[in-house]
């Protein structure tokens, strides 16, 4: 399978499908671009691992429709932006709509519109299907009607990596989407030939809960949670779903022909996750730097993971409460890494503070790479003007912060590999 990846980072989806099958998984084409900033960071690490591919360092705004027409990729993979998904009515764009300005996931659109791709695999935060508060689940209704129109469907979950025996408790929504015109889609037109309109629960349960790719690589209860679930028709025209969406979306579901069916799942409780202990390095390979010895640091932390309760005014003269919980003064070494933001190793409230023999210290950029299941000193190098260059700390920490779970993709690969093979 010849792989396109997007939003490529420092190369999470491709280090997981290649731990998966490397032959298998090859990987051809990569684009990374960071607006915001002067330096192309993860770009530079990206080239320095992978030269081997044709790596595209610029906007995706600005690859053209003849450039994505050029790669014959079989799968789309990225880990996109979570943004306002709205859209207003355009006589310019193909499908109908004008996406909001700078919103990524209409170039994945385009890339769909441009390849035709028979397969493709993408990473979120978990909110997206509870966004925006106003109407919640609209942006991924609006998701799911403009891959429908192009004549995909989709498969979603949402998995906390620790459940499934990783080292963060990180929920992230991936999405598995794949074209109608392949046998494993018409498969499951033949199990719901006989039902009224796609809607029967049986036949969706037996794929949720049992043939679909995330049930069998991610297994869990077999019962939807509180009994929440909701079957939905989508309209046909996506500025309708944007501005008139009314349904519910809930961390497990699937749809097809523009219906879909979402239900509310928990994870069977069978994998341990790996504790802090088993990842953190052994203390003579810590620098120093890492430790804190400033006692007002401390108290900084102290303070930041205290229980908090203050009076706050917004801009219109409103006063309201503003309360947030306490945390343990340390993370404990006994249980897996809480979820790593981009602000990792600063002094601030998500940062992990550890306390080892009787020392306080942050994350070293391998421990943080450990959480996200890179290799060790993944990031430590980059590529500039043909120069190997020392990537600094606060970048490296910066990159796992917006990575993924490379072991969670690991076995999704192993999934849509089965699936491959039975379609080829």
């Amino acid at each position: 399978m010849k792989v396109l990846e997007l939003f490529a980072g420092v190369g999470g989806f491709r280090i997981g499908l290649e731990n998966s099958d490397k032959k298998y998984f090859q990987t051809k084409w990569s684009n990374q671009f960071e607006p915001a900033r002067k330096s192309q960071d993860a770009f530079e690490v990206y080239n320095y691992r992978f030269p081997d591919s044709e790596n595209i360092g610029i906007d995706i705004n600005n690859i053209s429709d003849e450039k994505f027409k050029s790669m014959d990729a079989d799968m789309i993979v990225g880990g996109f932006p979570c943004q306002d998904y709205s859209v207003a009515r355009s006589t310019k764009n193909e499908l109908g709509i004008n996406g909001k300005k700078g919103v990524l996931f209409w170039q994945i659109i385009r890339a769909i519109q441009d390849i035709k791709p028979k397969y493709l695999l993408l990473e979120n935060v978990d909110r997206l299907l509870k966004a925006p508060a106003k109407q919640r689940g609209r942006d991924f209704a609006v998701m799911l009607t403009a891959l429908n129109k192009l004549n995909y469907s989709v498969e979603w979950r949402v998995i906390n990596a620790a459940d499934y025996g990783q080292a963060q408790r990180r929920r992230r929504t991936y999405i598995f989407i794949f074209r109608n015109d392949l046998n494993y889609a018409k498969k499951l037109d033949e199990e719901f030939e006989n039902t009224n309109l796609l809607k029967n629960e049986d036949t969706y349960d037996e794929y949720i809960f049992k043939s679909g790719l995330f049930a069998k690589e991610f297994p869990i209860e077999k019962k939807p949670y509180k009994n929440r679930k909701v079957f939905y028709e989508l309209p046909s025209d996506i500025v309708d779903t944007s501005d008139n969406f009314s349904g519910k979306v809930f961390n497990t579901g699937i749809m097809r022909h523009g219906i879909y069916y979402s239900i509310d799942t928990k994870p069977l409780e069978t994998e341990k996750p790996i504790p802090l202990k088993d990842i953190i390095q052994n203390e003579k390979d810590v620098p120093e730097k890492f430790y804190i010895n400033n006692e007002e640091k401390l108290k900084k932390f102290k303070y930041l993971r205290g229980p908090k309760r203050k009076e706050r005014k917004t801009a219109d003269g409103h006063i309201y409460t503003y309360s947030e919980g306490g945390m343990n003064p340390t993370d404990d070494l006994n249980l897996p890494g809480r979820t790593m933001l981009t602000s990792e190793g600063s002094v601030n409230r998500s940062t992990h503070l550890l306390k080892i023999n009787n020392r306080y210290r942050l994350l070293t950029p391998v421990e943080a790479e450990r959480l996200q299941s890179f290799p060790d000193d993944w990031t430590k190098y980059k590529i500039v003007d043909g120069k190997k260059v020392e990537v600094a700390d606060r970048m490296r920490m910066f990159f796992m912060g917006n990575a993924l779970v490379t072991n969670i993709i690991k076995r999704i690969g192993d999934g849509i590999k089965k699936i491959d093979l039975n379609e080829n």
